[in-house]
């Protein structure tokens, strides 16, 4: 089992950065890839981007690329994203979740955090 808490969302303007941090409990962290998706009121959960579990490997959305960096530091059992330049669009519930390959199906990822609340204004 892997307990995903998401941090570091908040209200942003347009054009501003933030950087969400998931931190994973127990010992097998390291063994999974990581995810990022976003969800917008009345819409359906999307990719975002995802890392895999060396961290060699990375794969976005082309919403986000160049915007958005994901990383990821198994020492501390957490993976990052930051995002830069952000848009009144990118508002969303942001969640991490872990799972076996890097993916953006949602259905590839075994275990998901509770999300943290991204809001930027215009």
């Amino acid at each position: 089992q892997v307990q995903l808490v998401e941090s570091g969302g908040g209200f942003v303007q347009a054009g501003g950065s933030l950087r969400l941090s998931c931190t994973a409990s127990g010992r097998t962290f390291s063994r999974f890839v990581m995810g990022w998706f976003r969800q917008a009121p009345g819409k359906e959960r999307e990719f975002v981007a995802a890392i895999s579990s060396s961290g060699g490997v990375t794969y976005y959305t082309d919403r986000v690329k160049g915007r958005v960096t994901i990383s990821r530091d198994n020492a501390k059992n957490t993976v990052y994203l930051q995002m830069n330049s952000l848009k009144p669009e990118d508002t969303a519930v942001y969640y991490c979740a872990a799972g076996m390959r890097v993916s953006p199906i949602t259905t590839h990822y075994d275990y998901w955090g509770q999300g943290t609340q991204v809001t930027v204004s215009s």
